[in-house]
């Protein structure tokens, strides 16, 4: 085999590769999972906890 020929077999092969993965990232089946995802910053409670009430006053 001829090197050319490996590297367009490779090229398509990453080629296909990618379009599966943003088909895959872009589906609406995924959207749900996706949103909450984004979400989980947003989910902590708003309680000071022991680590973070000593380390804020400065005593």
């Amino acid at each position: 085999m001829d090197v050319s020929i490996v590297q367009s077999v490779w090229t398509l092969v990453v080629l296909v590769l990618f379009v599966g993965i943003v088909i895959w990232a872009w589906s609406g089946k995924r959207k749900q999972e996706f949103d909450e995802a984004a979400n989980i910053p947003f989910d902590e409670d708003d309680k000071p906890t022991a680590t973070t009430s000593k380390e804020n006053s400065h005593g």
